[in-house]
């Protein structure tokens, strides 16, 4: 629920998208790049920088992309036993991916075999 200011400035950038104020800016489709470091700890700035020049991705992002590329590699398959096993494979580096971070269980990735799950239960039950 948004509420006082919130609401307004909502408002404000709907208005600003629908008449097109936020195409064609500098920058647009591009990573933003960050000049400053002053969010990093002054302890690890020197850490980071080494391994963002060795091209080092932290281990949450590296699962994230595991799981990008395996539901895209399911996204082209048929109903067959080597879906099943990726299938398997995805719901493990979910399950992997929400156990490093700590947050609420209501904001962790879902994993993918639940719906399917559901659907086959609820399809048993009715015939």
């Amino acid at each position: 629920m948004i509420h006082g200011f919130e609401k307004i400035v909502e408002e404000r950038i709907r208005k600003a998208q629908k008449r097109g104020d936020f195409e064609n800016l500098t920058g647009s489709g591009k990573p933003l790049t960050f000049r400053n470091d002053c969010f990093v700890p002054e302890d690890l700035r020197l850490a980071y920088k080494i391994l963002k020049n060795a091209d080092c991705i932290p281990p949450e992002i590296e699962l994230k992309n595991q799981i990008k590329r395996t539901e895209d590699l399911l996204a082209g398959m048929e109903e067959t036993s080597e879906k099943y096993r990726l299938l398997k494979k995805m719901n493990f580096l979910i399950l992997k991916l929400n156990s490093m971070r700590d947050i609420s269980v209501a904001l962790e990735v879902p994993q993918h075999y639940m719906g399917k799950l559901t659907e086959r239960l609820e399809n048993s039950k009715n015939q």
